[in-house]
């Protein structure tokens, strides 16, 4: 096993024992403080009569454990299982390090290959997701949940030298993931810490992208007066989101190259051809640059150049997310304990979101 090989076992390892880590941390701390509905207050006299009533409840379901006990203190908690399904749009910046290319035409077959003075301008990622999220509240304050879903992602890459050239590449994703969150009352406000695992595959990649997501939120119920099973929630947090930095795929070039490409072919290859000659062949530094992109750069050219849509572009990258955090707000309304409506939109920082959601949740 590689040493390459070796370090991303460790660092996934690691991972998933911070994980963890955090999950004992949050069933400690919170054990006996919080828990998913309702802050821990005096409880407002026009609601009094529905407190009472809830302390009378004999809950007999297995989940939430200590669901007796919390209706018992009169906190209102959620039915404990549940179908949540999201559609989300988000867009965020993106850094790419570690470049390499490679090439598969019918006469050429290139390895991946380092090009290390290539440089990047301003590149974005963009994802529509439709996500089904089942649940469980294991505890009154401590929820595990799946992430199932399917979408489309949209990557756009510019190169600002040796020539200026766009790359766009839209493609299917699929995700599968779990996570778990712990939450519940702080005085008049309640608060929510998450954290999920991802792998998403998109259908171009070799391998799927783990992203790590935790966030922090914390907000405030209004209850209906004459409706206290009925409530409207605004929450604002924030949220970092860490991908997975290795990526390596192929992809056709008529797909990873837009049209524009092709129309501007002629001047792309002139302008390589202008900084490949000027380069000093005498100076070890631009003959390295001068080999190197005779042996990977100049075949892509030329294959742009001819207008060939169907070779084989092979790349690796290294990514990660321009800004790790962004703020979120949050609305929640609350018709009934079986149905739920989310929105919430990233809308500070350079990762910008949008999340709809329609939760159902039930007795088992």
């Amino acid at each position: 096993m590689s040493n390459g090989t070796l370090s991303s076992t460790y660092n996934k390892r690691n991972s998933l024992i911070k994980i963890i880590l955090t999950s004992i941390f949050i069933i400690i701390f919170f054990s006996e403080k919080l828990y998913a509905q309702y802050p821990v207050a005096e409880v407002n006299e026009k609601f009094r009569a529905y407190t009472d009533s809830l302390k009378q409840v004999e809950y007999t379901n297995v989940f939430p454990i200590w669901g007796q006990k919390a209706y018992k203190k009169g906190f209102d908690i959620p039915y404990p299982t549940g179908v949540m399904v999201n559609y989300m749009y988000l867009k965020q910046g993106l850094i790419i390090d570690n470049l390499q290319l490679g090439l598969l035409t019918n006469n050429l077959d290139i390895a991946l290959t380092p090009v290390d003075f290539i440089e990047f301008g301003d590149n974005y990622s963009s994802a529509n997701t439709v996500m089904v999220r089942p649940d469980v509240w294991v505890f009154p304050f401590l929820n595990v949940y799946g992430l199932l879903g399917y979408g489309q992602s949209r990557t756009e890459v510019n190169l600002t030298f040796p020539i200026e050239l766009q790359s766009i590449v839209e493609q299917s994703v699929r995700t599968t993931g779990f996570g778990i969150t712990a939450a519940g009352g702080v005085g008049p406000v309640w608060l929510a810490i998450d954290t999920n695992l991802t792998w998403n595959k998109p259908e171009h990649l070799d391998e799927a992208v783990r992203v790590t997501t935790f966030g922090l939120r914390v907000g405030h119920n209004f209850v209906y007066q004459h409706k206290p099973e009925r409530n409207f929630g605004i929450w604002v947090g924030a949220m970092k989101v860490k991908l997975g930095s290795e990526t390596v795929g192929e992809i056709r070039m008529g797909d990873i190259f837009p049209q524009e490409v092709f129309d501007r072919a002629t001047e792309i290859e002139t302008s390589y051809y202008e900084w490949l000659n000027s380069l000093n062949p005498n100076n070890p530094i631009d003959a390295a640059k001068i080999n190197k992109a005779n042996e990977i750069l100049t075949p892509i050219v030329d294959r742009i150049a001819s207008a060939d849509g169907e070779s084989l572009i092979r790349y690796g990258i290294e990514k990660k997310a321009k800004q790790e955090w962004n703020g979120v707000v949050v609305a929640q309304f609350q018709y009934n304990k079986n149905w739920m409506f989310r929105t919430e939109a990233g809308v500070v920082g350079d990762r910008k979101s949008v999340l709809l959601s329609v939760n159902y949740r039930f007795l088992l």
